[in-house]
């Protein structure tokens, strides 16, 4: 055997996997860093607040190692045929709204903890966006997030009322249709080689959309047709890994999101968190992680009922996550860990290495735009933490082991969350992204 040890099922693949999925756009970087400023770039522009200088944030994004940030660009309120041309130069942010404390609901939450309070006009601001990614050597990957939660963060229902009233089977089309105008919009302006690449929706899979197969794919080939310079796809929050060759075909990237919940999702269905509406709720074990502060539900009161159709967080998550004793959270996570390590870095290895190969079957670029553990509350430590960083460095590592070209270091890496302070992480992880050498296979 020549000292060479055999074993059944070894393989017998002879390819670089770290070879990039697919070629790169020649105006693009060959390695993307991707920080996630979702909608908040917008919703949380507040006196004061991550976003309020965009310059700012950019520079800081930039300084931390990053050169992609990913964005709602609210193309239906921006760029649709919906009647909103107003509320787009003049949108006020309230957020989720006050509490009867006199506090705002979604106070404990990550992304929803918007004070509001003031008005912008947001088209204006996409291209000031544009035109601060531009000093600052950064490319924006832009997506929508519309049908799944952004016009929730409106004083009014105006936004959500004109996209809900879009029937189901032409959602995709006015999609397609205001990423048109938009690209066009962005590209008189001098700002189409900063376009990274543009998603029909974030997370088709949990939005109030139908599957992309009814409609979405032939919409991508239509934007792709327009444009085709540019890359064209869709998210999935929970890709069928087991099962790729089921995704619609027509995509010119595979931008798919990797989380791994294991302990997180015990400690949730122990609590029943994520539901909506129980009876029991909160049952003994969500009171038990409680802040002894903690107003009863019907005192806390809920949000204004068109907001919980316009999000997919329930009434249970705002209250619970605004009123969880994170100190409490975190140590459930952490004692009960132990059982879960081996699983959560497999399935976050296993899912990767299923979304490289996918892309290269395609020949197309890969990413990891969202990922690695799941929806914590805002001050809870445990992604930040020791165990959150070596699941994703894990996920990262695999990444570039396996050719994917874009990546986030996690999804909380950003302006709006707490672990933005980690600096000295970010840059690390960062300067190992870039520094990886890209080839692509012939």
């Amino acid at each position: 055997m020549s000292g060479q040890s055999r074993y059944l099922g070894s393989g017998t693949i002879k390819r670089d996997t770290a070879e990039l999925t697919g070629v790169v756009p020649a105006h693009l970087p060959q390695r993307l860093t991707i920080t996630l400023w979702d909608f908040s770039w917008y919703t949380r522009a507040e006196s004061g607040g991550p976003y309020a200088d965009l310059d700012a944030a950019c520079s800081q994004a930039a300084e931390l190692g990053y050169n992609t940030i990913r964005i709602c660009a609210a193309p239906l309120l921006l760029f649709g045929d919906l009647g909103l041309e107003d509320l787009a130069i003049d949108v006020e942010i309230e957020g989720m709204g006050k509490a009867p404390d006199g506090g705002i609901y979604g106070r404990g939450t990550r992304w929803y903890d918007a004070p509001g309070g003031y008005r912008l006009n947001l088209q204006r601001r996409l291209f000031e966006l544009f035109e601060a990614a531009e000093r600052h050597g950064l490319v924006v990957i832009l997506a929508s997030w519309e049908f799944q939660q952004s016009p929730a963060f409106a004083a009014t229902s105006q936004w959500f009322n004109a996209i809900d009233a879009v029937p189901l089977t032409k959602r995709y089309a006015a999609l397609a249709t205001a990423w048109d105008r938009m690209i066009t919009a962005l590209t008189a302006s001098g700002h189409r080689e900063r376009i990274a690449l543009v998603e029909l929706h974030n997370e088709v899979d949990f939005s109030i959309l139908p599957a992309l197969a009814d409609g979405g794919t032939q919409e991508l080939s239509r934007l792709q047709s327009l444009h085709p310079d540019l890359l064209f796809t869709a998210s999935y929050g929970k890709p069928p890994h087991l099962a790729m060759h089921t995704v619609p075909g027509h995509h010119s990237a595979a931008q798919f999101h990797v989380y791994s919940y294991g302990v997180l999702d015990a400690l949730q269905r122990r609590i029943d968190i994520r539901s909506e509406r129980t009876e029991s709720f909160p049952n003994e074990e969500l009171r038990s992680l409680l802040h002894a502060t903690a107003p009863s539900v019907e005192d806390y009161g809920r949000l204004a009922g068109w907001k919980y159709e316009a999000t997919v967080v329930t009434d249970q998550m705002f209250y619970g996550y605004d009123w969880i004793d994170e100190i409490a959270w975190d140590n459930w996570l952490n004692s009960h860990y132990g059982k879960y390590r081996e699983v959560m870095l497999r399935e976050i290895e296993s899912r990767v290495i299923a979304i490289s190969e996918w892309a290269r079957w395609k020949k197309i670029p890969a990413l990891v735009g969202e990922g690695w553990i799941g929806y914590t509350p805002l001050l809870g430590t445990f992604e930040e933490g020791p165990i959150g960083r070596e699941l994703a460095e894990k996920g990262i590592r695999t990444a570039l082991a396996h050719g994917v070209w874009s990546m986030v270091l996690c999804s909380n890496a950003a302006p709006h969350h707490p672990m933005w302070g980690n600096q000295d992480w970010q840059r690390h992880m960062n300067n190992i992204i870039l520094a990886t050498p890209t080839t692509t296979e012939n």
